[in-house]
């Protein structure tokens, strides 16, 4: 991926690695569980023919430090302090799309007063995501050293992938690298979004957000992207047909397009692949 490496300071004076590479109006990504900034490669170069685009490696990953204690909160402070920082270099508040776990931090950073004008969300895990039995598991395997298992795990039961969507997932570009992402960072993740109360911190919210759902994604996605809608201010929610919860991967234009879509408040109707629910809540 092309781009300048930077970095701002966090929530709590972590350094907090960053990607920059377009021109235009800046847009932030934020990646989930299993990611770091390579993991925008798929739409990379769509998204920065048309905008400013900055990912950040979220705590514990790559190109960023990490704490003595992990809190949501901290992860929460991190987005905020970046959209602060692109906010004040551009001289206006900044559109921000989260993925997954990168969702839930977008969406905690704007209940927190993050810069932010518009928001997308795919998918973000809530309460419902997984149950502490699976999150005990995933520990005891990891502390194991299985950590190729509780990997498998993670994708099949929780993500919905099967076998060979897994085995297709490892051998994208630093696909076998998560596996070290995995067992530093996903039970401590886990356990944190399972306290979330993201109807909460959608109330706060005052911006338009756009919550995109892929109709193959596990039955969770649905429900956390529904309870986040009902308590989001102005809320859209639209459905992409013959995708889960990996449409980075396996349908990356129609993620594009919806996204500068409703980025650039475009009025044009939507393709016959989706369908779209405006006004919840």
């Amino acid at each position: 991926m092309d781009g300048i490496r930077h970095s701002v300071a966090g929530a709590d004076g972590v350094r907090i690695g960053l990607l920059t590479a377009g021109s235009g109006s800046a847009l932030l990504l934020v990646h989930g569980a299993m990611g770091s900034i390579e993991r925008w490669e798929p739409v990379w170069p769509a998204l920065t023919r048309r905008r400013r685009v900055t990912a950040m490696d979220r705590r514990g990953r790559r190109s960023s430090g990490d704490g003595d204690r992990y809190t949501l909160s901290s992860e929460f402070g991190d987005v905020a302090a970046v959209a602060a920082a692109l906010a004040d270099d551009q001289g206006e508040p900044v559109d921000a799309l989260g993925h997954s776990f990168g969702g839930t931090c977008v969406l905690g950073a704007a209940a927190q007063g993050a810069p932010f004008r518009r928001i997308v969300l795919y998918e973000p895990p809530g309460a419902q995501t997984a149950s502490m039995q699976w999150l005990d598991e995933l520990s005891d395997m990891i502390a194991a050293g299985q950590t190729s298992q509780a990997t498998f795990s993670f994708l099949t039961k929780i993500i919905g992938l099967t076998a060979s969507q897994v085995e297709e997932l490892s051998r994208a570009p630093g696909g076998r690298d998560v596996l070290s992402i995995v067992a530093a960072t996903l039970p401590r993740e886990g356990r944190a979004v399972a306290d979330a109360d993201l109807a909460a911190a959608a109330r706060l919210v005052r911006q338009p957000v756009l919550l995109l759902l892929g109709r193959l994604s596990p039955p969770w996605a649905a429900e956390v992207t529904h309870e986040i809608a009902a308590a989001l201010a102005e809320p859209t929610v639209t459905e992409l047909d013959a995708v889960g919860h990996e449409a980075l991967d396996a349908a990356p234009d129609r993620v594009v397009a919806e996204v500068l879509r409703f980025l650039d408040q475009a009025a044009a109707a939507l393709s016959p692949d989706c369908t779209s629910q405006r006004g919840l809540g």
